[in-house]
């Protein structure tokens, strides 16, 4: 072992400090899916408007190393903002399909949610959680940024506290509690997420 001089050492090293740093590997495998998130845009009605605002300058989701991808093959996160068709129905799951494990699907504002205004009419999907699994549900109608980003921030909790190797469908059957963010940019609590979802 070669010993260097005090002056040759590099200036961050210490002497005694330890070299190892113990982790698990869903530790590190989630701190860097949690801050590199690349949503697929799925821009449907208003909400779409409200999504290309947050990522413009004003809100700047670049900071929190979220950058939109237009091709599901590279995305890990699907945000779908606004009125699902039962047309539309099949390519929404084909997309989803699509896209690469571990993979997270944002519901946003009032009509992906629950059919918004719309939910009577024959037309329309009655909320996104009936063809695909959604882990965070952003309410309003549409929402502001600020909700939309605070959504991003709460899937970034949720990535870092689950084991990374489950696929959606073990995650949605683990028993957790949906995450609702409020049209404000609050969030609900368990109780109120819980019963929100199965009344929807």
């Amino acid at each position: 072992m070669i010993q260097l001089d005090k002056e040759e050492r590099a200036p961050f090293q210490k002497i005694g400090a330890p070299k190892v740093v113990q982790t698990t590997i869903d530790t590190v495998f989630n701190w860097a899916q949690s801050n590199s998130l690349w949503p697929l845009t799925f821009g449907l009605a208003c909400c779409a408007i409200e999504m290309m605002a947050t990522s413009a300058s004003h809100f700047d989701t670049d900071r929190f190393g979220i950058f939109f991808r237009a091709t599901p093959r590279q995305a890990d996160c699907m945000i779908v903002a606004g009125t699902v068709t039962k047309k539309m129905g099949p390519r929404l799951k084909t997309l989803y399909d699509q896209m690469t494990e571990p993979k997270w699907v944002i519901s946003m504002g009032s009509c992906a949610t629950a059919g918004g205004p719309y939910y009577d009419s024959y037309a329309v999907v009655k909320g996104v959680d009936r063809l695909i699994p959604v882990d965070i549900y952003v309410i309003g109608c549409p929402p502001r940024p600020e909700a939309l980003l605070n959504g991003y921030l709460r899937l970034q909790e949720k990535i870092r506290e689950q084991k990374y190797f489950a696929t959606a469908a073990e995650r949605h059957d683990a028993g957790t509690a949906p995450v609702v963010i409020k049209e404000d940019g609050t969030l609900m609590s368990d109780d109120e997420a819980r019963a929100f979802i199965n009344k929807a």
